[in-house]
């Protein structure tokens, strides 16, 4: 369901208070669906009552929506069972997590998997997503949480420990100790974070990688790889980094099976250790290993340096046990660096962020998280395809502030990664949503702009190129690319390929050195004079036909005996006047203003509060119409009697009033008809209510300082009167 406009901007800015807070952080994680950990255990300990999850049922629908939907055979022998009802003497974790842990069930998820494999390779990392205190011995209420990164902010999913089985053994994920379960609730508190287990059905590994972490991916593809991939896998373990790989199939028919080297198409693996070792028929250099693990737990590589190839007879011992090598059918298997180039097509590799681990003394990356939105009509313009639109998309200023400072490399400037996330269209799929092709451009800001915050118009794209961009519009969760530019300000424009597409981002910048980005909100304020005082001394002729005007619309009005002129006009009678006159504008086209809008435009004029206009307000409201008549006219080039809703910014501009982005998607939400159009009607009473509302702040705002506050009854007043 899309939100309101009141409903998303007012769930923002609470969103936007609870992160003042420290709501979202890593200390204070938020509550998924409010419910709180502890609050719920005790509630149940007391009652001596197993605790069961309302908010994710143990039902079909937790299960899935199509090929785990009600209509599917698979679901129907599915039973939900505690591990109580499974095995005798259940464990919540045997012996310390380890990668042998995770074994793919009957779910499509092994890019979930191969990340959870990651994961327990950093002790600390591992216990922030799985909190360690929890026990099927002690205090057990048949409750669990774990906690992830959800769009930058961490959450606390709790879930109950019923699991979908058949013939009593666990339907997704297992460990290989049939009473260990850590792996199979850390798999469903995910599932209930996307809406259902088949949710997770295919994916990247990078995704969840991100969502224990926090972290940014990057991804290389092996045959355009840099010359120094060991030397940036090894960096990236030694700083807690995730990695995974995968082999892509061009058949999709062909995915998931094993080739005649043991290794599996696309399937995806952990990357779990990268080493050097001294061989002894390699007397002169040393022999470059990548460990790695199918989240199988099964199902090896058969070649050199697998589990019983002649290649362990060269090593020494000391090596051997610095390589922790055994032969076992675990899923885990050594390869040289030079066949793990040959055979794998893709490498992901997740960078740690500073709030990912606290008191952490390994080096991580700096961020900075913008949160944005596409609007239909208003903010979503598409790619730079679009010129009459891209410049309307959400724009944020990066500000590059230090160079590299890396012994190893003669190139200077500033290296930074760019992540552009999409939200929610994992969760949203079972309503048909699927992911946008996004991606986005940097351009560099002249440096007489230096400073501006002002949104960059239509020329500034149109005579200017982009200095760096995403190497392509991809439908992926999230767009990431390495670049390396000198210090200075830059706009980064992120946007769908395609025009009109809503939906929500975020936005991060990284780099090893200082950096600053947000978005570029224009100064909100307006250049709405107040009414002028009449003036003295004798009348003109306009002012001698306005008043003419005036007394017919005003009427007469009986005072006791004697009637006298009205000289006041109620919204009827205001209605009436206006429309008579816009009919003779045959290029506006329009219906006429409503009566809702007149008694807007006398909320506005009304300065005594009587609820209708005097001659001087009239006049004032007479010469506001004609202005603002001539920047509709404007930009109703084409005579079709609205303006589109892209031109609204600009339209508004002209009349005035410097909005931010937030305030532009309002208005095209409460104006723009189902074409995104505003026709004249709403356009007038767009800028009414604008002005209205500018007018009242300022009045309430004595001192200046741009806050004012407002008891209940005087928002009431203001709000509905307005």
């Amino acid at each position: 369901m899309p939100y309101t406009p009141s409903g998303f901007f007012c769930d923002r800015l609470i969103r936007e208070r609870e992160r003042r807070d420290g709501e979202g952080s890593l200390n204070k994680p938020l509550r998924f669906n409010g419910q709180d950990y502890n609050t719920l255990r005790q509630e149940c300990l007391q009652r001596k009552s197993l605790f069961e999850d309302d908010a994710f049922p143990a039902t079909v629908e937790s299960l899935g929506f199509k090929e785990l939907g009600h209509k599917s055979n698979k679901v129907k022998n599915i039973v939900w069972k505690r591990p109580k009802e499974i095995c005798e003497n259940p464990q919540f974790i045997v012996g310390g997590a380890s990668r042998t842990d995770i074994c793919q069930g009957d779910l499509g998820d092994c890019w979930l998997l191969a990340a959870i494999a990651c994961l327990t390779l950093n002790e600390k990392l591992l216990y922030r997503v799985v909190p360690h205190e929890q026990s099927y011995t002690e205090n057990y209420a048949g409750i669990f949480h774990f906690q992830f990164w959800r769009y930058g902010d961490w959450v606390d999913v709790v879930i109950d420990d019923r699991i979908p089985t058949f013939n009593n053994q666990l339907v997704f994920t297992k460990s290989a100790e049939r009473n260990e379960f850590w792996s199979a609730l850390l798999e469903k508190a995910y599932a209930k974070l996307h809406g259902s287990y088949e949710a997770l059905k295919g994916g990247n590994t990078t995704e969840a990688m991100e969502d224990f972490t926090g972290g940014v991916t990057e991804f290389y593809e092996m045959k355009e790889a840099p010359k120094e991939l060991y030397k940036i896998m090894k960096k990236a373990l030694a700083r807690g980094s995730l990695m995974g790989c995968s082999i892509d199939s061009l058949v999709p028919a062909r995915f998931e099976t094993r080739t005649v080297t043991g290794l599996v198409k696309g399937h995806a693996y952990s990357v779990t250790a990268v080493e050097e070792c001294k061989a002894s028929q390699h007397k002169e250099s040393k022999v470059r290993l990548v460990r790695l693990r199918n989240p199988w737990g099964q199902v090896e590589w058969n070649g050199p340096w697998s589990d019983n190839s002649k290649e362990w007879t060269t090593l020494s011992k000391a090596e051997k046990d610095k390589l922790q090598h055994q032969s076992a059918e675990d899923g885990e298997f050594w390869m040289s660096f030079e066949d793990f180039k040959k055979n794998y097509t893709k490498i992901e590799i997740c960078n740690l962020t500073p709030d990912a681990l606290e008191d952490d003394k390994i080096h991580k990356w700096t961020v900075s998280v913008n949160e944005g939105r596409w609007v239909r009509g208003c903010s979503a313009g598409g790619c730079r395809n679009y010129p009459d639109t891209f410049w309307t998309n959400p724009q944020y200023r990066l500000r590059l502030l230090e160079e590299d400072d890396d012994p190893d490399d003669n190139e200077v400037g500033c290296t930074f990664v760019v992540a552009l996330m999409q939200k929610n269209r994992r969760k949203e799929r079972k309503m048909g949503a699927n992911l946008f092709t996004i991606g986005f451009a940097i351009y560099e800001v002249p440096k007489e702009m230096h400073g501006n915050k002002q949104h960059m118009q239509k020329d500034f794209f149109l005579f200017n190129s982009s200095k760096a961009r995403c190497k392509s519009y991809i439908n992926l969760r999230e767009v990431t690319q390495r670049f390396r530019l000198s210090p200075g300000e830059y706009v980064i424009v992120p946007s769908t390929y395609e025009p009109h597409q809503e939906g929500e981002f975020i936005l991060r910048v990284f780099s090893e050195k200082r950096n600053t980005s947000e978005e570029i909100e224009n100064r909100i304020e307006a250049d709405h004079p107040v009414p002028a005082p009449a003036s003295a001394g004798e009348e003109s002729e306009e002012d001698q036909q306005f008043r003419t005007i005036f007394q017919e619309i005003a009427g007469e009005v009986r005072r006791g005996e004697e009637v006298q002129p009205d000289m006041e006009i109620t919204a009827s009678e205001l209605k009436n006047v206006l429309n008579r006159v816009i009919t003779k504008h045959k290029d506006l086209n329009t219906e006429g203003f409503s009566l809702e809008s007149c008694r807007s435009m006398i909320a506005l004029m009304d300065m005594d509060g009587t609820g209708r206009l005097n001659l001087q307000e009239f006049r004032h409201l007479w010469n506001k119409i004609k202005q603002w008549q001539g920047i509709f006219q404007h930009y109703n080039a084409d005579q079709s009697g609205s303006i589109n809703s892209y031109e609204m910014r600009n339209a508004v501009n002209d009349a005035g009033f410097r909005l931010n982005n937030q305030l532009y998607d309002i208005i095209t939400m409460r104006y723009a008809n189902e074409n995104m159009n505003i026709d004249f009607d709403s356009f007038i009473s767009c800028l009414v209510r604008l002005e209205a509302m500018f007018r009242a702040f300022q009045a309430f705002d004595q001192d200046g300082d741009g806050t004012i506050r407002l008891s209940v009854l005087e928002w009431l007043q203001l709000t509905m009167y307005a």
